[in-house]
């Protein structure tokens, strides 16, 4: 009944397939092109079948509407050899099948040649940072531009030496796989070492339980780097609570009863930003406070006398160490940001002039 539907409609098979692996993939994928059958508008659509060398029949693995004439078989597995035959389907009856296809396997590809763009790239700021790296390692002086806040902060450590009183550090609220916290940390070491080498006191109160041991690592390897590890004191480095405003509360409690000459507010803060700071504020201690969260930027603009904004934050251990392999990624990434936005730019005027294909540069899928 099948052969004379097809016979009485005239329907032609459709072109041979023809199968290849599906290109810059993790494997485990085919794409199988064909041919449309001639007369595609008697029909319903295409069936799409495979087989491997140890299956004796092919097997349905797809339906595609008329007018397709690719198939992206996804379930395959590496190395296997596959074959695979189209059919014309009309009224859920397959009318005619195409020839079998060449045998196919499915692999991963090591490279993807469609982000050449990003490798090169990659090779262009690798070449840019290791440059500067190599020259600050040789004792050349880089110019980084002056942080007022970090500027401040021998001044803020003296002040509190001067006074007898305390530094409060708070390294903000979030976990310690957050960019701003790790940051935190890494400025934190450095005021440590100043804090170890003019003898002042140094509470950390922490809302993280791991955030609380990093930063209690961090300040006795600090100290004893300055030469100071019997001044350290574990008891000024320690876990509060880690509800959100529970802590800001008891931090607020120290403020008033430690009086604190120096607050040093660095890392990921929320709502209670401005709680922090204005408690500060009000018990006079100079204050620092660093974040890249734009939405607590303001409160620490208007409560603290110096403000690391953004990636202030992250340079911060750099410019406070001036260890040539930070100063030098530092300068690396700031040509870096010059080099892609002066692309950016010289794009955006061949474009205008009409050059379209500079879009297939940026692309990166």
């Amino acid at each position: 009944m099948i052969l004379f539907l097809a016979f009485l409609l005239s329907i032609e098979p459709p072109g041979r397939p023809a199968a290849k692996d599906y290109p810059n993939d993790d494997g485990g994928k085919i794409v199988v092109h064909w041919t449309k059958s001639p007369q595609e508008s008697e029909i319903d659509g295409y069936i799409i079948y495979r087989k491997t060398d140890q299956q004796g029949e092919f097997t349905k693995i797809g339906f595609v509407g008329r007018g397709n004439y690719k198939f992206t078989d996804s379930n395959t597995r590496d190395g296997v050899k596959y074959y695979y035959q189209i059919g014309a389907i009309k009224d859920d009856s397959v009318l005619v099948r195409s020839t079998v296809s060449e045998p196919v396997t499915s692999s991963q590809q090591w490279f993807h040649t469609g982000r050449i763009n990003i490798f090169i790239g990659v090779i262009v700021y690798s070449i840019i940072l290791l440059y500067f790296i190599y020259h600050a390692r040789k004792g050349k002086k880089l110019f980084i531009r002056e942080i007022p806040g970090l500027e401040a902060l021998d001044e803020a450590v003296g002040r509190a030496t001067e006074m007898g009183r305390p530094i409060l550090y708070i390294p903000g609220l979030s976990a310690i796989s957050d960019v701003a916290t790790i940051a935190s940390m890494n400025i934190l070491a450095q005021v440590a070492r100043k804090t170890a080498e003019y003898n002042t006191a140094l509470i950390v109160p922490n809302r993280d339980p791991v955030v609380y041991t990093v930063a209690r690592e961090v300040v006795k390897e600090a100290y004893t780097d300055a030469g100071r590890p019997d001044a350290f004191n574990p008891d000024n480095i320690y876990f509060l609570t880690a509800n959100q405003f529970a802590y800001a509360a008891a931090v607020c409690g120290t403020m008033v009863r430690e009086r604190p000459a120096t607050n040093l507010l660095m890392g990921m803060f929320w709502a209670e930003s401005l709680i922090l700071a204005e408690t500060g504020t009000t018990t006079g201690a100079i204050q620092i406070g660093g974040t890249d969260s734009v939405h607590q930027l303001p409160f620490f603009i208007a409560a603290c006398d110096y403000t690391l904004i953004g990636e202030e934050l992250y340079a911060a251990s750099a410019y406070l160490s001036h260890e040539p392999l930070l100063l030098g990624s530092l300068k690396g990434q700031d040509w870096g940001k010059m080099l892609i936005l002066a692309i950016l730019v010289v794009a955006s005027i061949l474009i205008l002039l009409g050059l379209k294909d500079i879009y297939y540069f940026f692309n990166i899928g």
